[in-house]
């Protein structure tokens, strides 16, 4: 049924489930070592698509990117040695308001490099051919481009989305070449 009364119980609009994927929301990549301004931007209606779906009914999951003090030596800390996300660490937590608008509602996957295969067999085990994956967070052009491709191949039947406007790359340009390449892999892009 197409309409309000599907919509409201967390389903797209052919009745299938919609799914939030909540990509790195962490205090290091919003106002921590790897912050930016553009980050900071984003909070607000990251918080905004968490509640929508929660008042929905639809499924919500988040990652978080984890590493340990061991980051320098690793080949990710080589190429980028700036330490963050260290587990247990104030900037490895979810942004406060991110947490606040989740509130314990979402499945949690803690990831060492920047997609996450469990999330990815998590939904093929879960979504059903036609159900919406909608993915939103940080850094565009690089956990969600990597997360969005690993949920388009494990999830060949289910509509990928990612909104422009919740998600923010390293640099504008970056951001919005990350959007190119997951339209050129038939990911909808919505408010590009």
């Amino acid at each position: 049924m197409i309409g309000g009364d599907s919509l409201s119980l967390g389903k797209g609009v052919y009745g299938n489930m919609k799914h939030l994927i909540v990509v790195d929301m962490q205090n290091d990549f919003v106002s921590g070592s790897l912050g930016s301004k553009a980050a900071e931007a984003i909070v607000p209606a990251v918080c905004e698509k968490i509640k929508r779906y929660k008042a929905e009914g639809g499924k919500i999951a988040m990652t978080l990117d984890t590493h340990f003090k061991d980051y320098l030596e690793t080949p990710e800390g080589k190429k980028l040695p700036v330490e963050h996300c260290i587990k247990g660490t104030e900037g490895w937590q979810p942004a406060a308001q991110v947490a606040e608008a989740i509130d314990g509602c979402a499945e949690v996957f803690e990831k060492s490099t920047f997609g996450s295969v469990e999330l990815a067999k998590y939904l093929a085990e879960t979504a059903k051919a036609g159900d919406e994956i909608e993915l939103c967070g940080l850094c565009t052009d690089i956990c969600v481009v990597s997360n969005a491709l690993l949920i388009k191949a494990f999830c060949p039947e289910c509509e990928v989305i990612v909104d422009a406007k919740a998600c923010a790359g390293v640099t504008e340009e970056s951001h919005r070449a990350a959007l190119v390449t997951m339209a050129s892999c038939q990911c909808r892009i919505d408010n590009f």
